[in-house]
């Protein structure tokens, strides 16, 4: 379980009523999406707790066995191929502890919000599924679903009541939006209530997107 040193932590205004809880993409850290907070256009009436984590650093199969801070080793560049399932199940665990953590420091699970970047938003929303406590929502930002054939056995009772924010870039080369609309075939499926949006860019964010995200987040926090 990762510990507050381990995290970044921003604070939009003092006594939170919320946490989100992000998770960064392959190769970045923990710093990569801290500018983004002023961007989604929060109200000072909303006061967040962000939690950004740094994944562990472990050699990347696809990059030459290069070491990089990810959530869990890429073994093919079809990415849901040959996938590292020990990986992705340790990361869940992490997110799952940084939960209980924001737990004890008074924030109850139905205002904490899991979210992440590219194969942060896949740990987010595998975990997400299955976790047992029922949380506000998740944010799968150029994401999908890792482990998609064990959805069944692991996906909660909760799944189904937690809102899903997804949005994807139409020339993403990463992480294909035909994979991102898989997944949410997948939740609908589920009965999961999903917002996906196709914006035109690549594996990356948008102004439009963050101002979405920014509306999504506040209607659902402020319920």
């Amino acid at each position: 379980m990762q510990t507050t040193s381990d995290n970044l932590v921003v604070e939009t205004g003092k006594e939170p009523v919320a946490s989100v809880i992000w998770a960064h993409g392959l190769g970045a850290d923990k710093h990569d999406f801290e500018s983004i907070i002023p961007m989604l256009d929060l109200p000072d009436s909303l006061p967040l707790r962000f939690v950004f984590p740094n994944a562990p650093v472990r050699p990347i199969t696809v990059n030459g066995g290069m070491e990089m801070r990810g959530w869990y080793d890429i073994r093919s560049m079809t990415i849901n191929e040959k996938e590292d399932a020990e990986g992705v199940k340790e990361s869940a665990r992490t997110l799952a502890g940084l939960i209980e953590e924001q737990i004890s420091l008074g924030i109850p699970s139905s205002h904490i919000v899991l979210a992440g970047f590219s194969q942060g938003g896949a740990i987010a929303l595998y975990q997400g599924l299955q976790g047992a406590q029922q949380l506000a929502g998740i944010i799968v930002l150029s994401g999908y679903l890792p482990l998609h054939n064990t959805l069944d056995e692991i996906v909660s009772e909760f799944a189904s009541s937690t809102p899903v924010f997804m949005g994807h870039g139409s020339q993403d080369p990463i992480v294909p939006v035909e994979l991102g609309l898989f997944t949410r075939d997948l939740l609908l499926e589920r009965k999961v209530d999903v917002q996906w949006t196709v914006y035109p860019m690549g594996h990356s964010v948008s102004v439009e997107e963050i101002s979405d995200l920014g509306r999504w987040l506040m209607e659902l926090l402020r319920k």
